[in-house]
């Protein structure tokens, strides 16, 4: 079982769009996961074009990778590095405390997640 940054067994993220390194709605991670998508995020308008200024385009489709492109509002399994990113620039997209892999807190603190934690139910 794996668990989420709240010590609780994790919630899947998304399955529309279907998201997580291994396509399941999780966040789960592995070794074959070098980029680490561990935080559930929902995305906004303004962390999109963030990602796309830093060369990391969110938006356009790429069906070659499985890839819908996101639209504002979409939970998506995120790089932890990439929220860590956002998160010092004032940029980071909310947070599914309950969806978000515990390994994320390996880059980022608990205490900056939980600043931007949804609650969901």
């Amino acid at each position: 079982m794996e668990f989420n940054v709240l010590g609780s067994p994790l919630v899947p993220c998304s399955l529309h769009p279907r998201t997580g390194f291994y396509r399941d709605g999780c966040c789960r991670t592995g070794p074959e996961d070098l980029g680490q998508h561990t935080v559930c995020v929902v995305v906004t308008a303004e962390f999109l074009a963030f990602s796309q200024a830093r060369g990391n385009d969110l938006s356009t489709p790429q069906p070659q990778f499985g890839f819908p492109g996101l639209r504002e509002g979409d939970r998506w399994c995120l790089c932890a590095a990439r929220w860590q990113e956002a998160f010092e620039a004032g940029m980071a997209p909310y947070v599914i405390l309950e969806s978000t892999h515990h390994r994320a807190l390996d880059l980022i603190a608990l205490e900056d997640l939980q600043r931007y934690a949804l609650k969901v139910h």
